[in-house]
């Protein structure tokens, strides 16, 4: 059983479909201005597409990217219906994300052969990285997995203190030396516990700043080295945790975490809460990482496996 086999596709679909809707509702209200009146896909009705891509923050680049298509689209098939835009919109951004390696929401369990798989998880104070982690544990805790928790933001009170509550609400341990202490002493004692107990999964919060660039990445070079010293090819994953509510800045933060750490993985949080929900598109697009997780919702189960397809499918629902 994979790990998010707990809760019906059903109830999945629902909850992507609800955590869109500002999205959608922004989009669709946008797209439908811009072609009434309109019979063909014109230079009129693209020039007024990318503005609305833009403004649901695809980004600029990805944007003029799937513009382009369109119009080659276009001229190929010399007619274009505006009534035909909404599939071949759809087709694109599906064709992009399937390119770029966004999740394709299998089930999964934790790779075989590596034990404890070692999570290390980054991201800027207030995009919901240590929600996340938390959520992530239970996950994983729910499918039988032993998990261990490493609070090495221990800059933050909150941050250490929230994770202690995840690991109690959830039943699993939390490695904390308290705050202002060295963060890969917590790790490296994480890692350690993991080892001991038989963990299946190590999830290690680190700092939320971007004080500057090179501090973040002596810090979490740091923390990797020290890691290291226990099992020599942690972490095995390192997770990107973005606002997705951000727009631009998600993109943003993401660029300055790629040129600091080998970021393998992205989870894009809160985006029930935005109109801006392109931007899983455009992040996806940019950084070539793959989209790993996203959040819609607040409850335990609003954490869910990125699907492209579904995303997709839902993006474009006009329910």
């Amino acid at each position: 059983m994979g790990i998010f086999d707990f809760f019906s596709k059903e109830q999945k679909k629902e909850s992507l479909d609800k955590g869109l809707e500002k999205t959608k509702t922004s989009f669709f209200g946008q797209l439908s201005k811009a072609v009434v009146g309109k019979s063909t896909v014109d230079v009129e009705v693209l020039d007024e597409l990318e503005e609305i891509l833009v403004h649901a923050d695809v980004g600029v680049e990805t944007t003029v990217k799937i513009i382009d298509r369109i119009e080659k689209r276009v001229a190929r098939d010399k007619y274009v219906s505006t009534s035909e835009l909404d599939r071949i919109l759809r087709e694109e951004i599906a064709a992009l994300l399937e390119e770029n390696r966004a999740g394709d929401g299998a089930n999964f369990d934790l790779p075989v052969g590596i034990k404890p798989y070692v999570i290390m998880v980054v991201g800027v104070n207030g995009v919901g990285k240590t929600t996340t982690i938390g959520k992530l544990a239970s996950q994983f805790h729910k499918a039988g997995k032993k998990v261990v928790l490493g609070a090495a933001d221990t800059f933050r009170a909150a941050a250490v203190d929230q994770l202690i509550i995840w690991g109690e609400r959830v039943g699993v341990p939390v490695i904390s030396h308290g705050m202002n202490t060295d963060p890969a002493s917590v790790a490296y004692d994480a890692v350690k516990k993991g080892v001991e107990i038989g963990a299946d999964v190590v999830i290690i919060d680190t700092a939320g700043r971007l004080h500057n660039k090179v501090g973040l990445m002596n810090e979490l070079s740091k923390i990797k080295r020290v890691m290291q010293k226990i099992t020599v090819d942690t972490p095995h994953e390192v997770l990107l945790v973005l606002d997705g509510s951000t727009g631009q800045n998600a993109l943003l933060q993401a660029r300055e975490f790629t040129k600091a750490t080998d970021v393998t993985a992205l989870a894009i949080t809160k985006l029930d809460g935005t109109a801006k929900g392109g931007v899983v598109i455009g992040i996806s697009d940019e950084f070539k990482i793959p989209v790993k997780y996203i959040g819609v919702g607040e409850k335990i189960e609003d954490l869910q496996l990125f699907d492209k397809n579904q995303f997709v499918e839902s993006f474009f629902s006009r329910k």
